[in-house]
């Protein structure tokens, strides 16, 4: 089974890249949301840390937001939870997926959490500042002190591309996505 990586800036269009493979996607994010709305055990740990901001199920992802923005320290303490179960839901789509030659992992902080094996063929997504501002400030929840959190818990982006294997140039139209995919492809298979 070869494990394609994803990497890349936040708002650089790594979802839609991994999609756009045509094979099994993991999606971290969506996994996550998951977590917060329906693992009642998730709530329970979250609730042990920072009982302030977790009293309710299912999760309010607000919430989430507010313990972030009131403490550095609480984002550690998310991670560490929502990690673990990451981890979990990880093995189980691998297993699910073992007899596809191709699976995609679209993991958030894949290198920094160190999820990646060695030889996972790592792509990084990359695309132009000022289009990936503009993107983010669309999105309903965009909020640039926790956008700022997050960056700050990730790996320097050059750090990231010199570990890839590939550059996929997302300027967030298909055609270039969909070439730059055809042309990893010829080469990994």
């Amino acid at each position: 089974m070869i494990r394609i990586g994803i990497l890349g800036d936040i708002g650089s269009g790594k979802t839609y890249v991994a999609k756009s493979f045509g094979y099994p996607v993991f999606n971290a994010d969506a996994e996550v949301a998951k977590l917060y709305r329906k693992n009642f055990n998730v709530f329970r740990k979250l609730k042990i840390v920072l009982p302030k901001y977790f009293n309710k199920f299912p999760i309010d992802k607000s919430l989430v937001t507010k313990a972030i923005l009131a403490d550095h320290k609480n984002l550690k303490k998310i991670i560490k939870i929502i990690h673990q179960e990451i981890r979990k839901k990880l093995r189980i789509f691998i297993k699910k997926n073992k007899t596809r030659k191709i699976i995609v992992l679209d993991i958030p902080l894949l290198l920094e959490n160190k999820i990646n094996k060695k030889n996972d063929i790592l792509i990084f997504v990359q695309s132009n500042k000022s289009s990936i501002n503009k993107k983010l400030k669309k999105r309903p929840n965009f909020n640039k002190i926790l956008f700022k959190k997050f960056k700050k818990i990730q790996l320097p982006l050059d750090y990231k591309k010199k570990k890839s294997n590939f550059i996929i140039k997302n300027n967030f139209t298909k055609k270039s996505v969909k070439l730059g995919i055809k042309n990893i492809l010829k080469k990994i298979k």
